[in-house]
């Protein structure tokens, strides 16, 4: 299969006392036909890499490659070929959609008529509606609809449904499958685990600016050792000792145990082993539980483990 994207070595530093390295030799690879996710924190260097691979920044050192082609040779030949819908789109108040979307229909040689990219997005009872009275889903959808009005290979979106309602957030996703269907190719950047569980073939997860992981979401987890995780907390009257992860890891059917803030964590193959075991554990010893949940093990465990923090720590902001 061939790639819709390859990079190697790539860096990107930007001046300073001392220099800041947004990308630190990053390699990746997107095949054709696949939806690729770029997961990690802010100032992971993910939005950094897509300005790369887009056209729109260029690397301090590395070779890139879209569809083929590479940057400063056919330019305008690659442009023609993808779409980009960028973290932040500001499109023009005083428009209606329409003629925004006809605007950026006239800057590609092929693609659908204006009323059918309107008709994929869900939004021809808008076509009339200025751009500022939309809503923000609606506007969301609207700037993804000027990414795929060239009819493009391959679609780059940098997190696409950030601050979207959920029901917005579902309908992003129904456009997207719909265009994977076509059998054309999709890399996205997003902080939510669930979108990259349910979209992405494949996911690559960033941290200071390498790619630390890369496999499907299945692997990925399964690589945890156990497809389950008990998170609990201790009561006022819990022993000390018993807050260290590695007083549990000897319990049946434990993979990994982690702390995590005021709660530990356990990776567990079996709930209905380990639950019985961890909870003869703490009576064993005297101590109440404060708080116990169970859920399915998740990408956002898998970052966990392999960084020790979550996406949404302040201290990666």
């Amino acid at each position: 299969m061939s790639n819709a994207v390859r990079c190697t070595n790539l860096f990107k530093q930007y001046p300073g006392k001392p220099p800041v390295d947004a990308v630190n030799g990053l390699d990746l690879t997107v095949e054709e036909g696949e939806c690729f996710g770029l997961l990690g924190p802010n100032g992971a260097g993910k939005t950094t890499t897509v300005e790369i691979l887009e056209g729109l920044l260029p690397a301090t050192r590395g070779e890139v490659e879209i569809l083929g082609r590479r940057w400063g040779e056919r330019d305008r030949e690659i442009r023609q070929r993808i779409g980009i819908s960028l973290q932040e789109t500001k499109l023009p108040e005083k428009l209606t959609v329409r003629e925004v979307v006809t605007l950026f229909r006239s800057f590609y040689d092929r693609g659908p008529s204006p009323l059918e990219v309107l008709r994929l997005i869900s939004l021809e009872e808008k076509a009339g509606a200025w751009v500022k009275r939309l809503s923000g889903g609606q506007r969301q959808r609207l700037a993804v609809a000027c990414a795929l009005v060239g009819s493009p290979e391959l679609l780059f979106l940098d997190e696409p449904t950030t601050g979207l309602d959920p029901q917005s957030r579902r309908q992003l996703w129904d456009i997207l499958a719909q265009f994977r269907r076509t059998g054309r190719s999709i890399l996205l950047t997003t902080h939510y685990m669930d979108e990259a569980e349910r979209l992405c073939d494949r996911v690559a997860i960033v941290d200071h600016g390498r790619v630390i992981a890369c496999d499907t979401p299945r692997r990925l987890i399964s690589a945890l050792g156990g497809q389950h995780v008990i998170e609990f907390a201790l009561g006022s009257n819990g022993h000390a000792e018993l807050c260290e992860p590695s007083v549990f890891e000897p319990l049946p059917s434990v993979c990994s145990a982690r702390r995590d803030g005021e709660h530990l964590a356990l990776t567990v193959d079996e709930p209905h082993v380990a639950l019985p075991a961890l909870l003869a554990k703490l009576d064993e010893q005297g101590s109440e539980l404060a708080s116990l949940t169970t859920r399915h093990a998740s990408l956002e465990d898998v970052f966990v483990k392999l960084t020790g923090r979550h996406l949404t720590d302040d201290r990666n902001q």
